[in-house]
């Protein structure tokens, strides 16, 4: 905390006082503790709760005639933070910011210590721009020295030169530390920017590191070619595959610890025109929420599926593209019913997150344990509840049907755009139709979509979007005010608006280094599909998705597309995002 006069202290009180924030009552109550404690007196009001360091920062800023700035959802650029050494940034509690008129900006705890001031302008050798932050702020920003990929550049022109003067001894290049160094850097630039893939890929000129936060792809930075070998040949080293071997793709995993977190990496290597590609999935064990409302259940859809899942056998299947959140859904359900008195057996490829009290089986093909062979051991364990990773063909469909018609309740994944395109997919496979209507209880067709960051702003829909709006939720929305109560707890939605509003009120994220085009993580979409006597008799008679999705609709499910624009009025994500995901669907 910034170093205070009484005199400014006096007009901080005052402020606080007269804008409401805290009471007299509290100013001397913690006087006399501060008097007490030998305390300061703000230290005291923090301490006790009464106000918030944010808060109390912008206030002392205020009256000390200091412009404030907040920093705890900032990240600055590496090219900016290299103008000031970390040790000194570290020592005067300093942070660069940007480059303003000529002029360096500087974010401090202390912005009236002028002796700290002069140090870093004639340290910098340019004139300063001085602002306030609390203490987490700069913190959060001197966590991002850490994170510097100019390390990468460096290890990069280390091996690079090493790999000219001995290019045959790959083994010797790749356990050098500079290339170990890029790598570990490179790995914790994703877990802070909550990356859950990372892009190596071979240019002809050089190597570009990509990273997909929140579903899209970002480019970070490009390498010299000549490290390829290098950082591939790591990579394979600690995956264990074999180094040599540059024909075929290879897959593989490997854990570590980066920033504090334990982080499962899945490696797949697959030859390219110009060298190999590495795509590195991260599975962050402690960053993953299994609890159905928080993944984006709500409503009918939630009541659905927590009905399906408590049946004593039949088959609940997740529907959706790669990366949808499939195996999550999955884990998630098994949560809620996870109990000592069944038996839960999963078999998955790769075994993402380990869960106590299951067991869990890893697929291995080398050695002839598939999926398929893997269910049929799995039945002769007595098991209470089976899941499936995914149904990848008819041996595996066929064999999953059969255990949820011998008692079993059977979970399991298909790849297909929705809940209705399941059913004709397991046609595809041969499963018999009378089959498929017998076993199968709940369908879940999901997406992903990018939440609106911290930083957001209200505004008014224009007519189209009003358009849009009514024209795919309206006949959902409650028509009186009376009835709002009654709908909004139906579709598990607070406050929905009335459907003949000719404007609806939506959110809009900032755009900001934190939250590129204002998001900020996913959540899911979601329809539940329960398999009713009349779905039933469609898939007897082998009717098209189309068919079946509207009988679904006409029962009462809540599509994708009708999820995600309800989420959008709740200010979770916006409609240009629910529009780009769900294109493709109903």
């Amino acid at each position: 905390m910034a170093l205070m006069t009484d005199d400014i202290q006096e007009k901080l009180i005052k402020l606080l006082v007269d804008e409401g924030l805290v009471s007299r009552e509290v100013i001397d109550r913690a006087t006399k503790q501060s008097a007490k404690t030998n305390k300061p007196l703000l230290t005291v009001l923090e301490d006790i709760g009464e106000i918030d360091d944010e808060l109390l920062t912008h206030a002392i800023a205020h009256v000390s005639g200091v412009p404030y700035v907040n920093l705890t959802a900032s990240i600055i650029d590496q090219s900016i933070l290299s103008l000031l050494p970390s040790d000194i940034a570290e020592r005067f509690m300093a942070v660069p910011l940007a480059e303003v008129n000529n002029r360096l900006a500087v974010a401090m705890i202390d912005a009236n210590n002028v002796q700290a001031v002069d140090y870093l302008t004639n340290r910098l050798q340019r004139p300063l721009k001085v602002f306030m932050a609390s203490e987490a702020g700069v913190r959060h920003v001197l966590d991002q020295y850490k994170t510097d990929l100019s390390t990468v550049d460096e290890a990069a022109q280390a091996t690079q030169a090493e790999a000219i003067q001995s290019s045959s001894d790959i083994k010797t290049i790749v356990q050098d530390s500079p290339i170990s160094r890029a790598l570990s850097t490179i790995l914790e630039y994703a877990v802070k920017s909550r990356a859950s893939d990372i892009h190596i890929e071979p240019l002809e000129k050089s190597l570009k590191i990509r990273c997909r936060v929140d579903g899209v792809l970002r480019e970070v930075m490009q390498l010299p070619k000549s490290i390829e070998p290098a950082l591939v040949s790591r990579i394979k080293i600690l995956s264990e595959l074999k180094i040599d071997e540059h024909r075929i793709p290879q897959d593989g995993q490997f854990a570590v610890k980066v920033a504090d977190k334990e982080v499962d990496l899945r490696i797949a290597i697959s030859p390219v025109v110009w060298g190999e590609q590495v795509v590195i999935r991260l599975l962050d064990k402690t960053g993953t929420s299994f609890e159905l409302e928080q993944m984006g259940y709500a409503g009918r859809a939630l009541r659905l599926i927590r009905q399906g899942i408590h049946r004593p056998n039949g088959m609940i299947l997740t529907s959706g593209p790669t990366g949808s959140g499939k195996s999550t859904s999955l884990y998630a359900l098994i949560k809620e019913i996870k109990d000592d008195t069944i038996n839960i057996v999963t078999l998955e490829d790769p075994v993402e997150y380990k869960m106590e009290g299951v067991n869990q089986i890893q697929v291995n093909s080398d050695v002839g344990l598939t999926f398929a062979n893997g269910l049929r051991s799995i039945l002769r364990q007595d098991p209470d509840v089976v899941m499936v990773g995914e149904i990848r063909d008819n041996e595996t469909a066929n064999l999953a049907v059969q255990a949820a018609l011998t008692g079993h309740l059977v979970f399991s994944t298909l790849h297909t755009n929705s809940a209705a395109g399941v059913l004709p997919r397991l046609l595809d496979m041969h499963i018999e139709p009378f089959l498929i209507a017998s076993t199968v209880n709940t369908i879940i067709g999901q997406r992903l979509v990018r939440r609106i960051g911290p930083q957001h702003e209200n505004y008014w829909s224009n007519p189209l979007e009003t358009e849009m709006i009514l024209s795919t939720v309206g006949h959902l929305l409650p028509k009186t005010k009376a009835e709002a109560a009654k709908i909004s707890a139906d579709l598990g939605y607070t406050d929905l608006p009335l459907a003949g509003q000719k404007s609806y009120r939506l959110v809009r994220g900032r755009d900001t280094a934190n939250t590129p085009r204002g998001y900020s993580g996913r959540a899911g979409l979601f329809e539940v599909m329960e398999v009713t006597e009349e779905i039933q008799q469609l898939i007897t008679a082998r009717a098209s998705s189309t068919e079946i999705q509207k009988k679904a609709i006409e029962q009462g499910m809540i599509t994708m597309r009708q999820d995600g624009y309800l989420k959008a009025l709740q200010g979770i994500t916006t409609l240009e995002e629910v529009n780009r995901v769900t294109s493709d669907i109903a």
